[in-house]
């Protein structure tokens, strides 16, 4: 029944999405996302605690000024993804613009397939669909959804522009598969992880459990590692920037999984730093 309601909410959120003007929508999501922060009490401590121990000199004041940006930001997310659900090719391509692209050109041009790593950050559900248009299909690594239902629709919207979706059981065979034939994967790097492949690294001066599956797969394959971000733009619009390649440690480094997933963890403490508004401080990302 649980599943069937949400299902049903979602659904009559995208159809008014749907009938509402452009500058309409971004104003619809922020505003549901700030009903969000007004009743999610956990959620919005949780946001306040881990701002006020990454960034120690912000007053409680602004603290609390970002966690209400926060919840408004990933409102404006669902509502975006939801507007773009409905979306042709050129509808999506009308709605994005590139910063950066030649890393990745250059990045595949060498044959190993690419490995592209962000975060909970900006509007990454919108950079893979503007990726899979101009720069090739893309096989993003995800863990399904609670709600099988609203899965599939994610799923669906996901595979709008050519991307697939890989899920973890097999995960590492499809990857390589991939990559061995010259196409790009998209990871996550940013949550908390239990399993065993998870290693230690620093995150805003804290150490987080973290994915080794981008680094270890990078060292194995030879991939080129390349972060990308998704950034709003007036209007509705997003720019997608992709990064230089994360340099691989040496060859005979002694901790070199640990080493190459620390330094792609910098980057993406880079653009949450300067853009703390745009990142899901309601996961608890340190458990120490």
């Amino acid at each position: 029944m649980k599943h069937a309601l949400e299902y049903a909410a979602v659904r009559a959120l995208r159809g008014v999405v749907r009938l509402l003007p452009r500058h309409a929508r971004g104003a619809l999501g922020g505003a549901l996302g700030r009903l969000v922060w007004a009743f999610d009490a956990r959620h919005r401590q949780t946001a306040r605690t881990n701002l006020a121990r990454a960034f120690p000199n912000r007053t409680p004041r602004e603290v609390d000024a970002i966690v209400r940006q926060v919840f408004a930001h990933f409102g404006r997310l669902l509502v975006h993804l939801l507007e773009f659900s409905a979306f042709t090719p050129d509808e999506v391509a009308a709605r994005v613009e590139f910063e950066g692209e030649d890393y990745a050109r250059h990045a595949y041009a060498q044959g190993r397939g690419v490995l592209f790593f962000t975060g909970h950050f900006g509007f990454w559900e919108i950079h893979a669909l503007g990726h899979g248009l101009q720069l090739g299909p893309l096989g993003v690594l995800a863990r399904p959804l609670d709600n099988p239902r609203l899965n599939a629709m994610l799923e669906d919207v996901r595979g709008l522009t050519g991307n697939a979706v890989i899920y973890r059981q097999g995960a590492v065979r499809r990857v390589l598969k991939r990559l061995s034939d010259g196409l790009g994967v998209a990871i996550l790097i940013d949550q908390h992880m239990h399993s065993p492949d998870a290693i230690t690294v620093s995150f805003f001066g804290r150490p987080a459990q973290t994915t080794s599956t981008l680094a270890a797969i990078a060292l194995r394959t030879g991939s080129p590692v390349v972060p990308c971000f998704a950034l709003p733009l007036p209007g509705g619009r997003f720019r997608l920037v992709y990064e230089p390649p994360v340099e691989p440690p040496a060859a005979d480094s002694p901790d070199a999984v640990r080493e190459f997933t620390q330094r792609c963890t910098d980057v993406l403490e880079m653009y949450v730093r300067r853009h703390p508004e745009l990142w899901l401080w309601m996961h608890r990302r340190w458990r120490e």
